[in-house]
């Protein structure tokens, strides 16, 4: 029986088993299709009308990877259209990764992936729309002297993104890991709950693997540093950004901001440098109205203290990340096993974090260049 997910490039279909609503053959073109077996086929036709020929009033995001626009099928729903820019064949790259990673993930802290159109050169991706914005608009961009962004919603933002990369890692079999992991990427509905975005770079780890070398890719300040030193991947690297999520979700603060004194440019090296004055509540974003107390600041801090160390090994699995963030008596139960040293003052688990070596990624090298 003929199978459209197991077709060989270039292969006809037989007679009469065409896709789409314009009878467009799909499979005629030079892409691979072995992997579609699942989703909507839309039409180059329905995505022009839905966005009405791609307007630019439409537009609701943009990179090197592409435009994404919003689009209002005649179903009166709406939807996200990735129109991936053919650069050099990277259409086809970003196409085919995005599929493959998340082209059957069911999430509630995941995007999901309608469906696709791929007609002639054109490659687009279709996803559901998520209609509050991204992070990085709530947290950096004008919302005036106070942020709507309160303690309790932004620990719900890092517990959900928390949860869909859990499962990314440890749900999946290959395993997905994101590989660029960052505000921007991280989209918000209207309850505030997160959905994480943007697979273009991820690549799949299957279990025979502990690692993958690939290209060094991703944004700078959210790279973790052997993956920019050695380019060897694997969901530590995810670890890394996510800890560097949660700093920039506490403090309001870029990974890395050329504005600020030198002192302060570095994130990660500037929240250590607070925490390990005892001013843990200087850190906090000067926008939030109201201030965690103590237990639940040092929670968060020892928590992306953790994923940043410098030492891949020692960072936490995301479904570790979870557990901490969820146990009342984290990080205190720690604190009293460990104890007191003999001969020796008593360090707190959060000031012991402080004490690894460099986890910035500082040098790693302009790493925002999308090209694979």
């Amino acid at each position: 029986m003929w199978d459209p997910r197991f077709v060989m490039p270039n292969q006809a279909p037989p007679e009469g088993k065409r896709f789409g609503k314009s009878n467009v053959d799909l499979l005629s073109t030079r892409f691979p299709v072995s992997h579609l077996g699942w989703g909507h086929w839309y039409t180059l036709r329905e995505l022009e009308d839905s966005t009405n020929e791609f307007a630019d009033e439409n537009v609701i995001g943009e990179g090197g990877y592409g435009i994404v626009y919003r689009g209002l099928l005649k179903d009166n729903s709406y939807v996200a259209v990735k129109n991936l820019l053919n650069n050099r064949g990277q259409a086809e790259r970003e196409f085919k990764v995005e599929v493959e990673a998340i082209g059957r993930v069911r999430h509630k802290n995941l995007v999901r992936l309608l469906g696709y159109c791929a007609e002639g050169a054109h490659r687009m991706l279709v996803y559901e729309y998520v209609d509050n914005g991204n992070l990085e608009q709530w947290l950096h961009g004008d919302v005036g002297p106070h942020s709507p962004l309160t303690w309790e919603i932004r620990m719900n933002i890092i517990l959900g993104t928390a949860k869909g990369l859990t499962y990314l890692h440890e749900g999946l079999e290959p395993k997905v890991v994101h590989r660029d992991v960052k505000s921007s990427n991280i989209l918000l509905d209207r309850q505030w709950n997160p959905k994480v975005s943007d697979f273009g770079l991820a690549k799949l780890l299957g279990s025979d693997s502990s690692y993958v070398t690939t290209r060094v890719m991703g944004t700078f300040g959210y790279v973790a540093p052997e993956y920019a030193s050695t380019g060897m991947l694997n969901e530590r690297s995810d670890v890394y950004s996510f800890g560097i999520l949660i700093m920039e979700i506490i403090t309001g603060r870029n990974p890395v901001d050329y504005n600020r004194p030198s002192g302060e440019v570095n994130l990660v090296e500037w929240l250590k440098s607070m925490v390990a004055s005892r001013n843990a509540e200087g850190v906090l974003d000067p926008k939030m109205t109201e201030k965690p107390s103590s237990r639940a600041l040092k929670r968060a801090l020892l928590v992306a203290l953790k994923c940043v160390d410098p030492d891949s090994h020692k960072r936490p699995k995301m479904g570790h990340v979870i557990h901490m963030l969820e146990a009342d008596d984290f990080p205190f139960r720690e604190d009293r096993r460990t104890g007191r040293e003999p001969g020796r003052p008593h360090r707190d688990s959060l000031m012991r974090a402080t004490e690894s070596g460099d986890s910035s990624g500082y040098d790693s090298g302009t790493l925002a260049n999308r090209a694979r």
